[in-house]
């Protein structure tokens, strides 16, 4: 928090999170009224994935903004829980989506097919590709360390695949127009369908993976305990202290860590324990994360089993 506002990394979280929203509501403008106009599936499945990509945006963006506003008397660890919470909805509502898609294209491919433009699936996909791919670039740039950020990115990598994949297909079908398996164009858009839901079949699934981990407080990744343990190590020697018992976990942006020495009875008195804080505090300062930690100094090793 700085001067009791947002913190500068969720300042920059959330203009990130703006930006996508801006380029959703473009995509999806296109992505429906093209496929509603061209009678495509594929095309419709793409503007229906980023229209709810917008809202799960949005939602995303609100939950920033409540995990930015810290602790509070009802909420006295603040609110970070809320990240892997949207996390884990977004993953469901894709889940959802490519399910619902899938279903219907087997449906309409065992109906005989339908009759597609295969140009407007080669130009549709090859503009909103380009788009998706941009909008990955920028915001795998500015959040390599907001697990919303790397969410939202994730999310339009998927559809730039997803985009690209259309583009091929509608390539493909014009070169069977002019084979003599033209006919099996009018199953083209069905195909791309059912090809799109397995290549964004394992984002959701990461994503439900994900959150479910934070939400039951898991440790870090294996690189952030490294971290941890190399700024307890270099306290820990400064001070001749004992090896620590040493706990972390993270939820959202927040880094949890717990750490307890056990000393000799009356070795430590009071500014011995807040010295080793601060050089802790000041230490875990250069992590990627917001630390909360917990140290503590006692000689009954009972108390930090």
């Amino acid at each position: 928090m700085e001067d009791g506002g947002p913190s500068r990394a969720a300042r920059h979280e959330q203009r990130a999170l703006r930006v996508s929203m801006a380029v959703s509501v473009v995509v999806a403008v296109v992505g429906v009224v093209w496929g509603l106009a061209a009678g495509s599936q594929v095309i419709l499945l793409d503007g229906v994935y980023t229209v709810l990509g917008l809202g799960l945006s949005w939602l995303a963006l609100r939950a920033s903004r409540l995990a930015a506003a810290g602790p509070t008397p009802r909420f006295p660890f603040g609110r970070e829980s809320l990240v892997p919470v949207v996390v884990g909805v977004q993953g469901l509502a894709l889940l959802g989506t490519l399910g619902y898609a899938a279903v219907e294209a087997v449906r309409v491919i065992l109906d005989g097919g339908s009759e597609v433009a295969a140009l407007g699936l080669a130009v549709y996909g090859a503009v909103t590709g380009t788009a998706c791919l941009a909008t990955y670039a920028c915001l795998a740039r500015r959040g390599p360390h907001s697990d919303l950020i790397r969410t939202e990115a994730t999310v339009w990598l998927a559809g730039a695949v997803a985009s690209l994949l259309i583009a091929v297909g509608g390539a493909v079908a014009l070169l069977l127009g002019t084979t003599v398996w033209h006919g099996a164009k009018q199953y083209a858009d069905s195909v791309l369908v059912l090809l799109s839901c397995v290549l964004l079949g394992g984002l959701p699934v990461r994503m439900l993976r994900q959150a479910t981990s934070e939400l039951l407080e898991s440790a870090p990744e294996p690189a952030v305990q490294q971290r941890v343990r190399e700024v307890v190590e270099r306290v820990r020697a400064a001070e001749g202290l004992p090896a620590p018992v040493l706990r972390t976990s993270k939820v959202g942006q927040k880094l949890y860590v717990e750490i307890a020495f056990v000393v000799p009875p009356d070795s430590w008195d009071v500014a011995g324990e807040d010295r080793v804080r601060r050089a802790l505090r000041d230490g875990l300062t250069t992590l990627p994360y917001e630390p909360w930690s917990v140290v503590g100094i006692t000689s009954d090793a009972g108390l930090v089993l």
